[in-house]
């Protein structure tokens, strides 16, 4: 088993599955491959589960189990974070690959804009996206990022622990649901009497916990944590539909004061074959922002001031990115054209920028043949269409 763990490593997988009834696969690049040619037999994969499992009190009641998260790690091969889980009464095992190193802004080849937000004193950073896009890594780079530049008390809330943080300048509590604290609202509230600067929480599931995250950012705290929704817009709808109508407009007021910031992250398989690129969405909220929010009947302007604010806050939708990797040749049109948010407009703009560019090169071209002797060759634009590339960065999926 570990042989096989370690050639799917070895060849860039982010997930693997086991189950019972089926082979090895992996999700390399992000399509699931069949690593074996044998199929796992009901008591092989129990059997798997229970070498996975770390705690022995869980292993003497594994056929009660339906639903079971944990972590594994071993030398030479990695570290992972394990969902143990019932399917047709039999298991099945998904493992999602967590690397040693903790990960920086310049590993993961992020927006310098994350920067800025990860120095933030206090307020609510959500990083947003669908099971797989990476918000793990984006949150450990910034804990990362706080701990190289700044001396604070981070805690983090897990389940289970990912990456593991050694004190720099900042000291570190990792704290394991299940094993160090009962839940993530036990954690969170006892959290608040532990003297920290910064809260990680790994993901905000129910309006208790996000009430109580509130509360952490409104008393000066960092909070740092994730949804899964698909964009800043739909975050903040999401976050007010948690609660009871009676509620919501108190809690938007409570969100436009304690909201700092959103990223929101999409993988796309890259134009060359080679792995995956990232598409982000960043809101900074600005005092406009929180008068959007707090108005209610505005949130729907926010993606428009998103746009409009990329030179002076930082701030990019993902379409202005999709542009960016389609100009560069990170991605291709097809693939961006499935991820956008405004199909229509984006086809628009990149039709936009094709006439613009060819006829740029169109004149560069003929510039050239006219100031250039005939023996003497006429160097080609560098990039697509004549454009320098630029702004297409690598990113693990994890």
């Amino acid at each position: 088993m570990e042989r096989i763990i370690k050639a799917a490593v070895d060849r860039g997988a982010s997930d693997l599955h086991i189950k019972a009834g089926d082979v090895f696969r992996a999700r390399i690049h992000g399509k699931l491959v069949p690593l074996t040619k044998q199929v796992l037999t009901p008591e092989q994969t129990r059997t798997i589960a229970l070498h996975l499992m770390s705690n022995e009190d869980d292993k003497a009641r594994i056929d009660k189990l339906m639903d079971y998260d944990c972590s594994w790690a071993a030398v030479g091969i990695g570290r992972f974070r394990v969902n143990i889980m019932k399917q047709r009464s039999s298991f099945m095992i998904v493992m999602r690959v967590i690397p040693f190193e903790v990960p920086t802004f310049e590993t993961l080849r992020l927006p310098p804009a994350l920067a800025r937000v990860a120095e933030a004193e206090r307020g609510m950073v959500l990083v947003t996206g669908v099971t797989g896009s990476g918000k793990s890594s984006t949150m450990a780079a910034m804990v990362n990022y706080i701990n190289k530049h700044e001396n604070r008390h981070i805690l983090t809330l897990e389940n289970p622990i990912e990456f593991i943080h050694t004190d720099i300048q900042s000291a570190i509590t990792q704290r394991e649901i299940g094993t160090d604290t009962p839940d993530f609202k036990m954690g969170l509230r006892a959290a608040l009497r532990q003297d920290p600067d910064v809260v990680m929480i790994g993901e905000m599931r129910d309006a208790e916990t996000i009430d109580t995250a509130m509360k952490a950012a409104e008393t000066g705290h960092l909070l740092i944590s994730t949804l899964h929704t698909p964009d800043a817009q739909s975050t903040i709808l999401r976050i007010m539909a948690m609660f009871p109508p009676e509620e919501q407009e108190v809690v938007r007021i409570r969100l436009s004061e304690t909201l700092n910031s959103v990223v929101s992250q999409r993988l796309l398989p890259r134009a060359d074959g080679q792995g995956r690129a990232v598409a982000a969405e960043i809101l900074i909220v600005t005092p406009a922002v929180r008068d959007m929010i707090a108005d209610g009947k505005r949130i729907g302007e926010i993606r428009d001031y998103i746009a409009d604010g990329r030179d002076q806050y930082g701030m990019q939708t993902f379409d202005q990115h999709l542009t960016d990797l389609v100009q560069s040749g990170e991605v291709t049109f097809d693939t961006a054209m499935a991820a956008t948010t405004n199909p229509s407009d984006f086809e628009l703009k990149m039709r936009m920028f094709r006439r613009v560019t060819t006829a740029m090169t169109a004149s560069s071209v003929s510039a050239a043949d006219t100031a250039a002797p005939d023996n003497v060759p006429v160097a080609p634009p560098s990039g697509l269409d004549g454009m320098t590339p630029g702004g297409a960065f690598d990113f693990m999926g994890q």
